[in-house]
């Protein structure tokens, strides 16, 4: 339907049978050939007589679509009675309910609204409905509730984590809540889940423009949306223009000066006002000149008073809902405009009235009732041009020119919004015809151009705009569109800088220079933006504003040392606030500390003010002094700093309140920052509970700030305050259920409460929204060793391999893939697969540090145990067996020497790797040297557990059995942590392996349950359970544990296959036995014993 209307009609023909949507297909086929260039009145007659037919025999579903596309047509009443019908039909269906909810809520009526939201809440009852919470999100937002209706989308969200206009929704209520970094924050949520998502991309640009003033990064975002509109809604200009509204309120250059008439206008006005206080009309006269200067605040102020004094002074309100307007307080400026007319009920007759009224309307959305407003404003006595003729017994209401084009220029808006371009075109016309001849046609003719722009008539733009010349009122905003266009369409530089540049030959002055400057620094050429603006310094030699522009344009350039220059000639022209800041963060970023730090103590080297804005200068200021001394490493001074910037910060939020409310919520975010740098600060030095009691008040004055929930969760983390932890991620989670670094932390809380099942829950999570997040899948892999489910990891490597083709070309991949199989004891694959990610700056350091453990123990024996030295079966002879040792420490050796770590821990690491190097000898002086390392550890660290299994190992190879007893049971007795997990699994194991050799089985026994609490895939518990159960005549509760040794070991391992197959032959499973035999057989067929000794009496067993 949008341009397409023939193809909308064979679209529609297609299903136009189909029952359920039969009667609203023809009442869009109705549409269709009614909006055609040339309707078909034949057809018309036809399919209105069919549907009138149909809708006798209409059924609940045929009902509800009915409903659904009047309403989506505009035809509010039509669509209720068609809902109404459905709703007694089926019997109160739940889907009825919710779209009378919605006509209720959208249709703009204050009777109907009230009722919306009990048709929504009854609809609910049965379960939870997308449509009804959005609904319900629609009625808070409509009664100014921005809170409740976040509140209502947080949870649809929470239900539905993938419906994306719930995420559009809490969006652009985060942006009446004036919360501009969660709106720009949900907004990149958005882009991830779509990344031409158009809402968001117009969030995005709406930030750089009103919040950022990053003009640069605006245009660069505008330039994706168009692009994403070209791709997704080539065909829909009304939306074209819906788009294109947004951006066009806002300003068209920045800084634009008043008039200096105003400025005149205002003077003469103190000066009375000043002699005589009492005289109203000239404080509200003032409130207007303020008005028109764009100094809202002050006029809001001035306007204050006037109503305290007088509050039936109608005009006084007007201007205030202007005011209210302004400031996008779409319910202030409604209750001004009440009070207005309560005042005096002949502002009625005045079309100012209208136009605020549907200016506000249109804000809100209700484009047709902004439409009728407007049309009212129209037919008003004040809206025709006054003549010498026109007398009137009646007073004449006077409008000014300028308000009497904005009615017209208003209406053609909003017509384009509401999709009709014809009426726009229509009205517009009306206007040349209205305005011709007057300094107001100008408008007229950048409206016509807009208007060209949304159909896409560029050169029709450029030449109406051209007719304007430098005589002519507007000539500098024509000339800025000329300039926008041929920046926005033609992508032409040059151009956009000649239309400036054509602004300082006919019109020079100090802004147009300015202009001209802001044009070059716009399409990145500041080196020209320079020169211009030195120019327009000379004219205005103590413009400091001027001063700062092109300081920020020499810091563009590089040219570091003359931006210093022209801070400080500025600063020493008086005209300092601003400038201060900019220069001392400057030299803070060229590392000339101690000048910044002088720069701002001179700042705040005075006496003490009360004034709000001067308050807010000196905790920038502060703020800013700690950064320095952050750098300087003065974190003593750091703090005292952000103390002082807290304590005025309080004083802030105090006063802005009252005086700025619409500052509030920037201001609690100045101070929920400065409290988390004190918090980050003290935490650097160890003062933890002074760090936890900031970040707490962070919270309080920004209680989703997603850093700090995350800072103090960590915090609470390094202290093992694991509930605190954990209650804080699942807010945080709530919060943003997609939070990478608080889903981690959480299973990493799992992971320490022995949860496995739990925590790798969460890094599925993870890995399903990012499959090639490798420092995830490595945490994985090891999580589902410690559950005992390794066999659902390789489906993680498909998931990777599908994300992206270079996988198998990553470092994490093979680092990832060698973890697996070192794990499932495919040691001479984990080695070719470490050796693929060991030369990279991420993976390199650990994939080193496995390939020396394999090297060193490549069968996963229990080094320095002696219960399975002399059971299990040789592969070859000694020499044989010696040489392969020796060539693998020789292997590690070498690796070794790449290993460069940057820590004290890392280094403590390495020089214990080394001497495990030295005890793989089994060379009695390296064994001893290396219990000498492990002692030295041990005594500058006295519960370091790698040194003491390494000593306990070390006394093992010595037969030094009860002193390594006495360091193991030191290791026993410590309480398990995940850093060290690997090292307590050893020494448990070393433990029950001396039990077993002293015949203590019972406690062997607790010691490897203990083991494999912490890791279910512990081969070698399981294997020396079996052996145990050997030993006491349990043959078969030891083939259980066996063959789960034979199961976790990936069925790799000879020596566990072999005594898996012997103790089926003796539980007399004799197939089971054979089947374990062919199975070591076929990878080791000389393996010895294991033919004659079970397999031929296993199949003689049989046959018996």
């Amino acid at each position: 339907m949008a341009g397409q209307v023939q193809e909308a009609i064979r679209e529609f023909e297609h299903i136009k049978n189909k029952q359920e949507v039969s009667l609203c297909t023809m009442m869009a086929l109705i549409y269709a050939h009614k909006k055609s260039s040339n309707p078909d009145r034949d057809a018309i007659l036809e399919l209105d007589a069919k549907m009138k037919e149909h809708r006798k025999t209409a059924g609940q579903q045929a009902l509800y679509f009915a409903g659904l596309f009047l309403w989506h047509l505009g035809r509010q009443d039509k669509a209720r009675e068609y809902v109404d019908r459905m709703i007694k039909v089926s019997n109160g269906d739940k889907e009825g309910l919710i779209l009378k909810a919605w006509l209720d809520v959208t249709c703009g009526k204050e009777a109907y609204i009230k009722k919306a939201v009990k048709y929504f809440d009854e609809a609910m009852q049965e379960g939870i409905d997308v449509f009804a919470l959005l609904g319900k999100a629609q009625y808070f937002e409509v009664r100014q509730n921005y809170s409740g209706a976040l509140e209502t989308v947080n949870q649809i969200i929470a239900n539905f984590p993938n419906f994306l206009p719930a995420f559009i929704k809490k969006m652009k209520l985060q942006l009446a809540l004036q919360d501009w970094e969660q709106a720009v924050e949900t907004a990149q949520r958005l882009l991830q889940k779509d990344a031409l998502n158009l809402e968001a991309i117009r969030m995005e640009v709406l930030h750089y423009l009103c919040r950022e003033g990053n003009i640069t990064e605006a245009a660069a975002r505008l330039g994706d949306l168009i692009h994403a509109l070209e791709k997704l809604e080539p065909h829909n200009p009304q939306l074209f223009c819906k788009m294109a509204l947004a951006f066009s309120r806002t300003p068209a250059s920045p800084g634009q000066p008043p008039s200096p008439l105003l400025k005149q206008c205002a003077s003469v006005l103190e000066t009375v006002v000043k002699t005589v206080p009492g005289l109203l009309q000239a404080v509200f006269l003032i409130a207007k000149v303020k008005y028109l200067s764009g100094d809202i605040e002050a006029a809001h102020s001035s306007l204050q008073h006037c109503l305290e004094q007088n509050p039936s002074y109608a005009e006084a309100h007007l201007l205030m809902a202007q005011v209210f307007l302004a400031q996008n307080n779409f319910k202030l400026c409604s209750q001004s405009l009440e009070l207005c007319l309560s005042y005096n009920f002949e502002v009625r007759e005045h079309p100012l009235y209208h136009l605020i009224k549907a200016q506000t309307q249109k804000k809100m959305g209700e484009i047709s009732e902004a439409v009728k407003t407007l049309r009212m404003a129209r037919s008003l006595p004040g809206m025709r041009r006054s003549s010498a003729s026109s007398k009137s017994k009646a007073k004449r209401i006077e409008i000014d020119a300028c308000d009497r084009v904005s009615v017209f220029l208003e209406l053609v808006d909003a017509h384009c919004l509401n999709g009709e371009q014809h009426e726009a075109a229509k009205v517009l016309q009306d206007a040349i015809n209205e305005f011709s001849g007057t300094p107001e046609e100008l408008r007229v003719v950048i409206a016509n151009a807009d208007l060209a722009l949304a159909q896409g008539d560029v050169e029709q733009a450029l030449t109406m705009l051209r007719n304007i010349t430098p005589e002519q009122p507007y000539f500098v905003q024509a000339k800025e569109k000329m300039a926008d266009i041929y920046l926005q369409y033609r992508k032409d530089k040059k151009l956009y800088a000649s239309c400036y540049r054509d602004l300082v030959e006919q019109l020079p002055s100090s802004h147009t220079f300015l202009l001209l400057g802001d044009a070059y620094m716009h399409i990145q050429e500041p080196e020209e933006a320079i020169e211009v603006y030195e120019q327009a310094l000379k004219k205005n030699p103590k413009d400091a504003a001027l001063a700062s522009k092109i300081g920020k344009a020499l810091i563009k350039t590089h040219n570091y040392s003359t931006a210093i220059g022209y801070y400080e000639a500025a600063l020493k022209s008086g005209q300092q606030n601003f400038l201060c800041y900019d220069l001392a963060e400057l030299l803070m970023k060229l590392r000339q500390y101690e000048k910044a730090e002088k720069v701002l103590q001179q700042a705040l080297d005075h006496e003490p003010v009360n004034e709000l804005s001067s308050l807010m200068e000196d905790c920038r200021y502060h703020v800013l002094l700690a950064k320095i001394y952050s750098k300087m490493e003065k974190t003593n001074e750091a703090i005292v700093s952000l103390q002082q910037a807290r304590e005025i910060q309080a004083r802030v939020l105090k006063r802005v309140q009252i005086e700025q409310v619409d500052a509030v919520p920037t201001q609690k975010q100045l101070a929920a920052e400065i409290c988390a740098e004190i918090a980050k600060l003290s935490t650097a030095q160890r003062n933890y509970e002074k760090a936890i009691k900031f970040y707490r008040e962070a919270l309080v004055h920004c209680e989703t700030d997603n850093k700090v929930m995350l800072e103090l969760a960590r915090l609470y983390l390094a202290q093992d305050d694991t509930d605190a932890c954990q209650h804080q991620c699942a807010l945080l989670l709530k919060n943003d259920q997609d939070n990478e670094a608080a889903t981690m932390m959480m299973a990493d809380l799992m992971f320490r409460k022995q949860n496995y099942e739990e925590a790798v829950f969460h890094f599925q999570q993870l890995l399903e929204c990012k499959p090639d997040n490798y420092a995830t899948l490595s945490r994985l892999i090891d999580l589902l060793r410690r559950a005992g489910k390794l066999e659902e990891v390789p489906r993680f490597f498909v998931m990777a391999e599908k994300h992206s083709s270079r996988a198998k070309l990553e470092p994490g991949f093979h680092y990832c893939k060698g973890l697996y199989l070192w794990y499932t004891g495919e040691p001479n694959d984990a080695l070719r697969h470490f050796n693929k990610a060991r030369k990279d700056s991420d993976w390199g350091q650990n994939a080193v540090y496995n390939m020396i453990e394999i090297c060193l123990n490549p069968d996963n024996e229990t080094v320095g145990g002696e219960v399975f030295e002399n059971l299990d079966g040789d592969l070859g002879n000694l020499t044989e067996k010696q040489e392969s040792v020796q060539l693998a420490v020789r292997t590690a050796e070498k690796l070794l020497k790449e290993l460069k770590p940057h820590t004290i821990q890392g280094h403590i690491q390495l020089r214990i790797m080394e001497n495990y190097c030295l005890m793989a000898t089994k060379q009695k002086s390296n064994v001893e040297q290396a219990l000498n390392t492990f002692t030295e550890v041990v005594v500058a660290e006295k519960d370091h557990i790698p040194a003491l299994l390494g000593m306990a190992t070390a006394y093992m190879i010595l037969k030094q059995t009860p002193r390594a007893r006495n360091q193991l049971k030191r290791i026993a007795k410590m309480n398990w942590n995940p850093i060290d997990a690997e090292e307590f699994e050893k020494s448990w194991l070393l433990l029950a392996d001396i039990y077993i050799q002293s015949a203590k089985y019972d406690m062997a026994g607790e010691l490897l349950k203990r083991c494999l609490r912490h890791n279910r895939s512990c081969c070698k518990a399981y294997e020396y359970m079996g052996y145990i159960m050997e030993k006491e005549q349990a043959y078969k509760d030891a083939a259980v544990n066996y063959e789960l040794a034979w199961k976790y070991g990936n069925q790799t391992n000879p020596t566990v296959g072999y005594k898996l197959a012997f103790n089926y032959l003796k539980g007399k499973r004799y197939v089971d036995a054979i089947d374990v035999c062919h199975k070591v057989l076929e990878a080791h067929p000389n393996y010895p014993k294991i033919r004659k000794e079970i397999l031929d009496k296993a199949r003689a067993s049989l046959r018996t």
